[in-house]
């Protein structure tokens, strides 16, 4: 039974990958954090390109500008901005004396200096903290890296350009610009930014201070290199960095990791005259561009000119000695150019090492944005806990008040005292204010509206305003004015044929209308009734398993619950801006399951109800179908769909509901495992940024379908197009896959980068296209 259960899981949810979302702090629009007044800038807002910096350096401090309580003070008499030597300089030798100065740009990296550029232009006085060298990134890379300047038709805001293709040219590009802005650089080391009043102390490593009306911080992934964790790694040997491959022609390498940096330096090593062994833990290559992995899986085979390249994959290293390494393969592993004989019974390889690379990354600086106050992603503080029971307890409380714990009271009712008839336009207006429900549902109508402005502003492409417009008229009509005020009018008027009224609304049970757009096992009642609703029974069967598996077939799961589905409504508006903060991982897409848990109970309620309509049985059945009704709603309906499904919202995303439990998802997630939906991409644009998965608020791993070139599938995705329209380089367009499996990409545009492609094609062709893009984001 269990091996039935793990099989199915594995075939529903866990085969798909689940790679994890890096810890960065939370930035916002033009790089606004949760302390007011400092920005983040670079490729710390998500977004590893060097275009990217540039423009998020530039546009940070135009921001700055437009805040109606910043004055800049403009250069400090004692040389806020004027010339400081790039040499380490005491805190006491400062000009600190001159008062505070209006900007602190903390990193002097490529945003660094765009923001310190930016600031010149305006005015600003500033003072640019850097720990080492300008552009100190750019000048470790390896002798020779070749510089990537995505996306090429993208020019960035600012003075500051970059047009080099390989490291030496791009440093001596950039260096250029600085000198010739005469942008100086203090030599420092910045401890953490604390907010005073309405500016800033920044704390230096040696004790010194110096007071900013505001900061920004370009300091980018400058945190710890990742470690191995295994003996020997402390030796001389060892390094994370790469700069000149020629020093070690004739040498056995090893190079461990999967990312750009460790497939360029095996290639520089081996072309170098290296005998290079690359080590990764995986069983092929997910996040390289996609020329660094064709190079590497080239070189691998065919040879090079004067050293060797070899694959372990996967593999581990175990230890480190001063001659030597140790390997232990993964199973099934696959290596080239491989000598079987050097590997032991239990997977493990002594390799003959001169040198170890170890470029498996580095982890974001967490520790100095948690002591600068920053908020970091999916980290929760003591108070963010408390709002966080406080606001789902308040969900718990409304939908208790709205449903059958509490009951009905008219305290909120409007005219109840006006006598009015109910079918009068005016009584249908107001006589439905008696029940909490009709505030309920006014509630969650007006957040989807607001909120769905909010995303159509925020989310300019064509298919959000759409998709977006779609879902708040479907809330707006069918299920808000329809059964709350038309058909309770209609039928005081005795408009509704009383065949059908019986049949649908028995005893005024408008609510029932509900049933036309949510679906079972979504929308129980209407098939788990105490007596058989026959057009109910029909309605709900043909809409749960022929029109939606249609729909999911052809369109996808996000058919219903992206464009549909009153859940997904509130998800995707009121939930939009916090879609980063979904649960990623391999643990989590287990979680899954719960659905299908919850899908398999209220199956059961409903088959109970079925039986319990032959008489035989009502007796015995009905009083259980009732209580596992009550259970059910307490549950699932109350608990998880509602208080812990919208109160979560603000902290863990909007999906949450939707993405772990909803019974219906569960359902179509069966059905999606045969749809012929896919999200395509073009592998030779994907650079690798992570940044589709990281806001998928279905926690699907994007990412590791893009890289490869491969559609992804995964039955979790809703089609909310945040993965297409975020992604830089415009790797990704929805579609599905034709007979002969070949894609039919739809024609409703969702990447702003695709529509200003297409613009400028359009516009060369001459065909009249409008070029102006000023309206969408990147």
């Amino acid at each position: 039974m269990l091996g039935a259960i793990r099989r199915y899981t594995h075939w529903l949810h866990t085969k798909w990958p689940a790679g994890s979302v890096e810890k960065l702090p939370e930035v916002g629009e033009d790089g606004r954090t949760s302390v007011s007044g400092l920005r983040i800038v670079g490729d710390l807002t998500g977004i590893p390109l060097l275009k990217f910096s540039l423009d998020t350096g530039t546009r940070a401090v135009r921001s700055l500008l437009e805040e109606s309580d910043f004055n800049p003070s403009g250069p400090n008499p004692a040389g806020s901005n004027s010339a400081v030597p790039d040499t380490a300089v005491p805190t006491s030798a400062l000009p600190n004396s001159a008062g505070p100065v209006d900007l602190v740009i903390v990193g002097a990296g490529a945003s660094g200096v765009a923001a310190a550029i930016e600031a010149k232009r305006h005015g600003v006085g500033f003072r640019l903290y850097d720990a080492a060298e300008p552009f100190s990134t750019i000048v470790n890379f390896p002798k020779g890296k070749p510089i990537y300047t995505y996306p090429t038709e993208m020019t960035p805001e600012g003075e500051l350009e970059v047009s080099a293709g390989v490291k030496e040219d791009l440093l001596e590009e950039l260096e250029r610009q600085r000198q010739e802005h005469e942008i100086e650089v203090t030599k420092a080391s910045v401890q953490r930014v604390q907010k005073s009043g309405d500016g800033f102390i920044v704390h230096l490593q040696d004790g010194g201070q110096q007071e900013a009306k505001r900061v920004i911080l370009a300091i980018g992934r400058t945190g710890n290199y990742r470690k191995l964790g295994v003996p020997g790694e402390e030796r001389e040997k060892v390094s994370n960095r790469l700069h000149d491959p020629a020093d070690f022609a004739d040498k056995d390498v090893l190079v461990v990791g999967g990312g750009d940096s460790a497939l360029e330096s095996a290639i520089s090593l081996a072309e170098a005259g290296a005998r290079v062994v690359l080590s990764y833990r995986k069983a092929s290559f997910s996040r390289p561009k996609p020329d660094n992995i064709a190079a590497i899986e080239a070189l691998s085979k065919q040879g090079v000119a004067r050293g060797t390249l070899r694959l372990a994959l996967p593999s581990t290293v175990k230890e480190i000695t001063d001659d030597s390494v140790i390997l232990e393969h993964g199973k099934g592993s696959q290596t080239s150019n491989e000598k079987e004989e050097a590997r032991s019974t239990d997977g493990r390889e002594v390799l003959p090492n001169d040198a170890v690379f170890t470029l498996i990354g580095r982890e974001a600086p967490l520790d100095f944005f948690r002591r600068s106050g920053v908020r970091l992603i999916g980290e929760m503080s003591p108070g963010n806990w408390v709002a966080l029971g406080a606001f789902t307890l308040a969900i718990l409380f409304i939908y208790l008040w709205k449903g059958w714990l509490i009951g009905y009271t008219d305290a909120f009712a409007i005219g109840k005292s006006w006598g009015l008839d109910a079918s009068t336009l005016l009584g249908a207006l107001t006589n439905p204010t008696k029940s909490p429900s009709f505030w309920f549902t006014s509630l969650y109508t007006a957040c989807i509206v607001g909120f769905g402005i909010a995303r159509i502003r925020r989310r300019r492409t064509p298919y959000v305003k759409k998709q977006t417009l779609t879902l708040m008229a479907i809330q707006v009509i069918p299920l808000f004015i329809l059964p709350e005020i038309v058909l309770p009018w209609m039928g005081a008027n005795g408009w509704i044929p009383g065949a059908i009224e019986q049949a649908l609304f028995p005893n005024g049970q408008y609510w029932r209308a509900l049933g036309f757009i949510l679906a079972w096992p979504l929308f129980l009642v209407n098939l788990a009734s105490p007596q058989p609703m026959v057009w109910w029974l029909v309605i709900g069967l043909f809409q749960t398993f022929v029109l939606i598996p249609f729909m999911v077939w052809r369109w996808g799961k996000g058919a219903y619950c992206g464009w549909i589905c009153s859940c997904g409504a509130l998800a995707e508006t009121m939930g939009d801006g916090h879609r980063h903060k979904m649960w990623h991982g391999p643990t989590a897409n287990r979680w899954n399951m719960l659905g299908q848990v919850i899908l398999v109970a209220g199956t059961l309620v409903t088959i109970v109800f079925m039986l319990s309509w032959h008489p035989a049985l009502a007796d015995t059945l009905g009083p259980l179908a009732k209580s596992a009704e009550k259970n059910y709603k307490l549950i699932v309906d109350i608990l998880i769909g509602g208080a812990i499904g919208v109160g979560f919202y603000f902290w863990f995303s909007g999906r949450v509901w939707c993405r772990f439990a909803c019974p219906l998802a569960a359902l179509m997630h069966i059905y999606a495992r045969f749809t012929r939906f896919r999200i395509f991409a073009d592998k030779k644009k994907c650079i690798s940024c992570n940044v589709c998965t990281s806001v998928c608020h279905q926690g699907i791993d994007i990412m590791s379908f893009a890289n490869k070139g491969l559609p992804m599938e995964d039955p979790e995705c809703v089609r909310c197009s945040a993965c297409v329209q975020s992604c830089p380089t415009g790797v990704l367009q929805f579609g599905r896959l034709d007979t002969d499996g070949t894609p039919i990409y739809d024609s409703l545009a969702a990447s702003p980068v695709l529509i200003r492609e297409k613009a400028a094609i359009s516009s060369l062709d001459g065909t009249g296209m409008s070029t102006d893009t000023s309206s969408f984001e990147t």
